[in-house]
C-alpha cells in the first residue's frame, strides 16, 4: 500500500473526491487557495473532480518544507464519474469464483471519457440465496450489465451490485455469436441454436 500515494500522484491523473493522492512525507500542499486537496492522517486527498498538478519544490517555500506542491486543478466542465448510488452500464472483462470484473462504460446515459473498473462480488449479485451464487452462472466475459455503484474500492475501481431485479445482464452473446434472448431472470436462450445459458438477467421495464 505504500506505493499507492506516489503512483496516484502522477501529474495529470484524473481525480475524484476522496481519492488518496499521496503522503505528507512526499508532498506539500498549497494553503493559499485550498488547492483542491485536504490532509488527513498524514495523507493528501482530493476534494474535487479534476487533474493532479505537481509544482516544483521551490513552490513549497510558503511552508518552508521544500517538498513539491501537490494540488488538484478543478475541471471546468463537470466530469462524468461514477459515485455511490450511480446506475452504470459495464462490460464484464473476466470472472473467477469470487467476483466478476468489468469496465464501466456509462453513468446513466452518459458515456465515460476516462476508464473506470468495477467489481461485482458474489455477495452482491442477487438479494436472495447469496451463499449459493455461482459467478459463472451469472456473468460471462463480454456481457453488458446494468448495476448500481455501492461503494468505492481502490483508486479508480468501484464495487457494483446487481442485487435489485432491474440490474443484471442486459446483453449477452451466445456461444454461436448471436445476441441471446432472456427467458427468465436466470436464463437466456440463443435464438439460433436454442441452447439455454445461465445469467443473472436484468428485468427491464416494460415499454
Amino acid at each position: 500500500k505504500g506505493h499507492q500515494g506516489p503512483m496516484a500522484a502522477t501529474a495529470g491523473t484524473v481525480t475524484t473526491p476522496g481519492m488518496r493522492l499521496g503522503g505528507c512525507d512526499e508532498y506539500d500542499v498549497s494553503v493559499a487557495d485550498g488547492g483542491g486537496v485536504y490532509v488527513r492522517g498524514g495523507s493528501i486527498y482530493a476534494t474535487v473532480v479534476g487533474y493532479t498538478r505537481i509544482a516544483p519544490a521551490t513552490a513549497g517555500v510558503e511552508s518552508g518544507s521544500g517538498k513539491p506542491v501537490l494540488s488538484v486543478e478543478k475541471r471546468k466542465q463537470p466530469a462524468v464519474v461514477p459515485v455511490i448510488g450511480s446506475v452504470v452500464t459495464a462490460k464484464v472483462t473476466q470472472i473467477n469464483p469470487r467476483l466478476a470484473s468489468a469496465t464501466i462504460l456509462c453513468v446513466g446515459d452518459k458515456p465515460l471519457k476516462e476508464q473506470f473498473s468495477g467489481i461485482i462480488r458474489a455477495q452482491d449479485v442477487r438479494a436472495t440465496e447469496i451463499d449459493k451464487v455461482e459467478i459463472a452462472k451469472c456473468f460471462r466475459p463480454g456481457d453488458i450489465v446494468v448495476a448500481e455503484v455501492i461503494s468505492l474500492g481502490d483508486a479508480r475501481s468501484y464495487y457494483l451490485s446487481t442485487a435489485k431485479n432491474e440490474y443484471g445482464v442486459v446483453c449477452a452473446m451466445s456461444m454461436a455469436g448471436v445476441p441471446m434472448v432472456p427467458i427468465s431472470w436466470e436464463c437466456m436462450e440463443c435464438p439460433k441454436t436454442k441452447i439455454i445459458e445461465h445469467r443473472k438477467v436484468a428485468k427491464l421495464p416494460q415499454k
